[in-house]
This record gives structure tokens, C-alpha cells and sequence, in this order.
């Protein structure tokens, strides 16, 4: 136990000594913060008991939490964070130990969709846990009505522990004089409700974040395009290659495998490739796991897997 923490912190300590040795000006931009990588369901999986989890019970890998991404504004001292997963205590604490704001939780919490590792840590600023009080929580109307009219939710609510923000894709919200956040649509399961992606922007600078989404040629939107216009794009890498879930139908799941994108990615430049990080990695998937052949085949054609902790930089307007 302690050798993976030891590896988890390590992590946390490069990332920021990297990022408090960046000139004042750059120090003072507001920036992204990855809290999390794994699919849903987290890493380990629950009841796994294959090569790819007894990696993280020998002591070889450690534990990695459910895919989010913060943004930090350190001259406003403002934090939000993009999906409430069930690993939100960890990720509240990663969050307070990095960039510690005195006197309140978050300043907001963005919300994709109503699938289990995107909302459910909601409920940990209830009356049990936190008592939170008016936490303001975005997302389009029918992720709204979903908390408004289902239990437990709906006494978040009711007590005012959260205050629902509806928001409409592809209209912008201003959060402060140097930050916007947008939502657009993207095709996933939608059993409760639709999903949305993010798009964050600062000082001409830009970031896309779509943990979640069905295929890429069921979207109305050129990804190819949106890698060229963006500065940072936080993908959905939930599996490496099709048949990696062995005795289930894949197409029953949804997603844009690793090597589907990169065989769509191959042709932009380096620069561009570089632009990309996969995230939200199921368990199954063995670019989750440090220093895996996937990992390196990813690395080695000029993509990238988000790591905990690790920072990235948008810009100040002038």
C-alpha cells in the first residue's frame, strides 16, 4: 500500500514543482488540473480478479480515480470541477492539497452526463457528508431534471446543498473576466439523460473535454477540425482495441476504441497529435496501466495518456 501511494505522490510532486517553477506570468494563468483517468467504475474494478487489476493488488500499479478534470483560477481563487465521480473525496483532497481556497468546497461543478462515474459523487455534499450549501452544479435541462425529480438527488435539492445551473449547448458561460466554459452535444447511451463534452477557454487559448462518446462518426462535428483549432483535447480512451472485453458484445458499449483514433488522428501533424490525451480508461484497457506496450504504442505515435495530477496551462489575455 505504501509503495503505491509513495508512486501516486511522486507523481503529484513532479507535476507541481514543474508547474511553480513556470515564470509569474504563466504561474498566474488558470490551468487544468486531471483528478482522475479510470472508466466509471474506477481502477481497481470491482470483483476483478484478472491480470489487468492484480497488477494494482500485487503492488505493481496504483490506484487511479474515475475520470475529472478541474480548472483552477489562482489569481480569482476559483476551482470547478468537470464530472462528480464516486471517488470525489480523493479528488476534493488532491484538489485542496494542490491549491487549498479557504472557506468554501468549489465554485461550481460541470456535469456530462447521468452514467454512474459522472454525477454520483453529488452526494457527498448532502446533509451526510459535506452539508454544502448552494454548490452551483451545470448541465443541460435534462440532467437538471433528472436531479430535480429522482431521489437522492432531489433532496440536494431541496435542502439546498447544490443549486442547478441549466445550461444551453453551444451558448457560452462567462465564469469570470478570463474564463468560458461551453457545452456541446455528443452521442452516447442516453438512459437517463444526453451527454454533453466541454469546451473551456482562456486568454486565446483552449480545451476540449469529452470523457464519453458513442462513435466518432455518429457526431455532427468534425473531431479532426476541433483537434486543429483547440489547444488541448481530453478524449474518450475508455478501450484499446475491439474484443478487449472477453464474452460481450462491444457494440452493446459504445466507444471510440484507441486505435480507431489514432488511425483517424494519423495524418495530423506532431504538433497536433500532441494535442491529445486519452482519458476515461476502463480497467480492461492496458494503456490505463504505466509502462504497458499500449501505453508506449500510444506515446510512440505521438498521442498521449493523461496522468494524475498533471497540469495544463491556458492563457491570459492581455
Amino acid at each position: 500500500m505504501l509503495f503505491k501511494q509513495l508512486i501516486v505522490y511522486g507523481i503529484l510532486f513532479m507535476a507541481l514543482t514543474s508547474f511553480n517553477s513556470l515564470p509569474n506570468k504563466v504561474a498566474n494563468s488558470p490551468y487544468i488540473m486531471i483528478l482522475g483517468y479510470a472508466q466509471d467504475a474506477g481502477y481497481p474494478h470491482p470483483g476483478c480478479n484478472k491480470e489487468c487489476c492484480l497488477q494494482y493488488y500485487d503492488g505493481k500499479e496504483p490506484k487511479h480515480y474515475v475520470s475529472c478534470i478541474a480548472l483552477i483560477d489562482p489569481v480569482s481563487h476559483q476551482r470547478w470541477m468537470f464530472d462528480c465521480t464516486p471517488d470525489f473525496p480523493a479528488q476534493l483532497h488532491i484538489l485542496d492539497t494542490s491549491y487549498p481556497v479557504e472557506g468554501k468546497i468549489l465554485d461550481g461543478i460541470f456535469l456530462t452526463h447521468a452514467h454512474i462515474g459522472h454525477y454520483t459523487g453529488l452526494m457527498y455534499l448532502g446533509r451526510e457528508s459535506l452539508s454544502a450549501k448552494g454548490i452551483p452544479v451545470y448541465g443541460e435541462q435534462d440532467m437538471m431534471d433528472f436531479l430535480k425529480n429522482n431521489g437522492p438527488w432531489s433532496q440536494l435539492v431541496k435542502l439546498k446543498n447544490i443549486d442547478l445551473q441549466t445550461i444551453k449547448c453551444d451558448t457560452a458561460i462567462k465564469l469570470n473576466d478570463r474564463v468560458s466554459v461551453t457545452a456541446f452535444s455528443v452521442p452516447h447511451r442516453a438512459e437517463y439523460t444526453k451527454a454533453v463534452g466541454y469546451k473551456i477557454a482562456c486568454g486565446g487559448k483552449s480545451a476540449i473535454f469529452i470523457p464519453d462518446i458513442d462513435k466518432w462518426n455518429k457526431w455532427d462535428r468534425d473531431i479532426v477540425q476541433l483537434v486543429k483549432e483547440n489547444d488541448y483535447l481530453f478524449l474518450d480512451g475508455t478501450f484499446f482495441k475491439n474484443g478487449e472485453i472477453k464474452g460481450r458484445d462491444m457494440s452493446e458499449i459504445p466507444h471510440p476504441f484507441i486505435e480507431e483514433s489514432m488511425e483517424l488522428f494519423k495524418n495530423l501533424s506532431a504538433k497536433d497529435k500532441a494535442k491529445i490525451h486519452f482519458i476515461h480508461l476502463n480497467h480492461t484497457n492496458p494503456a490505463l496501466l504505466h509502462g504497458s506496450n499500449a501505453r508506449k504504442e500510444i506515446e510512440t505515435e505521438g498521442f498521449k495518456v493523461v496522468v494524475e495530477g498533471e497540469r495544463f496551462e491556458l492563457g491570459i489575455k492581455n
